[in-house]
């Protein structure tokens, strides 16, 4: 798989998993209870791995990507 489409199926999951829902963005709840260090069960946990999984892979495909960028230039 080329990574031109690599990279359209992240963008797509981050889009539709990583933002869902589209109102209020379960993602960024769970960082707020995460960062204010409210108690958190265990679906909550599994929210933030199901739609901060999409966002992950995409930032480790863009540091790949650079890392190799720049190696190829020295």
């Amino acid at each position: 798989m080329s990574k031109g489409k690599l990279y359209l199926i992240t963008v797509l999951a981050c889009l539709t998993i990583g933002l869902a829902p589209h109102s209020q963005p379960h993602i960024w709840k769970q960082i707020q209870n995460i960062k204010l260090g409210r108690p958190m069960a265990g679906m909550d946990w599994l929210d933030v791995v199901m739609h901060g999984a999409p966002w992950v892979v995409l930032c480790y495909f863009i540091v790949r990507d650079l890392v190799n960028l720049r190696k190829n230039k020295s």
